[in-house]
């Protein structure tokens, strides 16, 4: 299928928000799998809820020609910080995350952010394809193989090494602002401490970013999760997860910090 094709399941806007985040400010979406959420992950904290399309198989979902009548539809850009690729599933799953980069770039003028589990970085294609992008954040909440199959649920194919050296060769060659994502779920022991750590340290990255499941996971697939503006529109269907306080996240962060001297930033909790 070319870029410019239109898939049959595709009949929502490819564009939403903007999204408020602690990370970038007032980012727009851009949700280049659409429908049907799909994903190498199925996370046990996903926002979007159980994934429908579990896979690694890359394809395009959204056609190009619709992302930019969908970004044009949006325009002016005033209040949007940055563009962020992420929606409902792993964003470098799409054949045509290149063209979307650019095209996102090219039509709103702002910063561009890709928010990625790290499966499919191990992919030349891929890695080439994030070159454009202004900030690429991936995901490591695993610090072994158990905890990956637990928390993340990744397909068949993926495991931790693979991860961690997709990630190790994406840094080699990518030349923009390289960010960490973890995801922290309940209070970490000192050997998994030192653990993370380690791996940090080895894969080097300009920023750490420990986030927490402050949004609710929706029990019956509802494509307004991909953003955080309408969740009481579905309150009936959602079951919300219980985040670790300040108190806990504040001192894993300076911990982390004082080992690597890597800049590390919370996720706003109570």
């Amino acid at each position: 299928m070319s870029a410019m094709q239109s898939p049959k399941n595709f009949s929502c806007s490819s564009v939403y928000g903007p999204v408020k985040s602690w990370r970038f400010g007032n980012s727009l979406g851009i949700d280049p799998i659409g429908v049907v959420s799909t994903c190498s992950f199925n996370c046990v904290y996903c926002q979007l809820g159980q994934i429908q399309a579990h896979t690694s198989q890359r394809q395009i979902f959204v056609p190009t020609s619709q992302l930019w009548e969908d970004l044009q539809a949006l325009a002016p850009y005033d209040q949007v910080d940055v563009v962020t690729l992420s929606g409902s599933g792993e964003p470098t799953l799409a054949l045509n995350l290149e063209e979307i980069l650019a095209i996102a770039k090219q039509v709103t003028q702002r910063p561009t952010v890709v928010l990625t589990n790290s499966t499919l970085l191990s992919d030349t294609k891929v890695r080439h394809a994030l070159q454009s992008a202004d900030i690429v954040a991936v995901k490591l909440d695993a610090i072994s193989s158990n905890q990956l199959q637990r928390i993340n649920q990744p397909v068949a194919t993926i495991n931790l090494p693979h991860i961690l050296a997709g990630i190790e060769q994406f840094r080699e060659e990518y030349q923009g602002n390289l960010a960490i994502q973890t995801m922290v779920l309940s209070p970490w022991t000192t050997e998994m401490i030192e653990i993370y750590i380690q791996q940090i340290e080895r894969l080097n990255p300009q920023e750490i970013q420990l986030n927490v499941p402050a949004r609710p996971r929706v029990l019956v697939r509802q494509l307004d999760a991909r953003g955080n503006d309408a969740i009481e529109s579905f309150s009936d269907s959602i079951r919300q997860l219980k985040c670790l306080s300040a108190n806990i996240l504040k001192p894993l962060a300076d911990t982390i910090h004082y080992a690597t001297k890597i800049p590390v930033r919370c996720a706003p909790v109570n």
